[in-house]
């Protein structure tokens, strides 16, 4: 699914703000305690509450095996200033041949300063220049509307509202499902500019 550029543990991409890179062993401190933190994990499907020791490393193994192999795309946020400080991780994940996830969780410290936006934007342009995916869907729980917002000015569109599974909650939850297609995306930003840059 990936190319070989984003196979290697040095590919990285640069907003204003962030550097989003793969995820490190020294990163699991941070990991850690943000994901144990009730506020971030209620929110996701994936994030246990209470947050297991070595939870953080075993995502940390699972993220850079599936980044190597080209499957998937982790990448942890970290400040251009500190680039060894770890705000949050964001994902993609292969769902079929034309399809990814994403999904993503932020320390509560970066809540509220646009830095998942930048994040979500930054990554769905990857997505679509290195990959021929047509579309990419992410799930938000229904009581998550800063999520929601976060989705929206990065492009994606809502597309529905359904129940999604959430294996760390054990249950169903309902969510709003939105997409970001390639074609909008196209229209949204100078894609040949942003595939000559790479």
């Amino acid at each position: 699914m990936f190319p070989e550029i984003a196979k290697d543990d040095v590919f990285r991409l640069e907003t204003r703000r962030l550097w989003l890179r793969w995820p490190k062993l020294a990163d699991a401190p941070a990991i850690e305690r943000y994901c144990s933190k009730w506020e971030v994990a209620r929110h996701t499907a994936r994030i246990p509450h209470p947050y297991p020791r070595g939870s953080a490393e075993r995502f940390i193994f699972a993220a850079r095996e599936a980044n190597a192999l080209g499957r998937d795309l982790t990448l942890m946020l970290a400040p251009l200033n500190a680039p060894r400080q770890v705000y949050g991780a964001i994902s993609l994940e292969r769902r079929g041949a034309d399809r990814l996830d994403l999904g993503y969780a932020l320390a509560p410290e970066a809540w509220g300063r646009g830095l998942a936006t930048e994040a979500v934007r930054a990554v769905a342009d990857a997505a679509f220049a290195l990959t021929s995916v047509t579309e990419i869907h992410a799930n938000v729980h229904v009581d998550n509307p800063a999520s929601a917002r976060v989705l929206e000015k990065s492009g994606f569109a809502h597309v529905g509202r359904a129940q999604r599974g959430a294996p760390a909650r054990g249950a169903m939850v309902e969510c709003h499902i939105f997409a970001l297609k390639r074609a909008e995306w196209t229209a949204r930003c100078d894609a040949p500019a942003l595939e000559a840059a790479l």
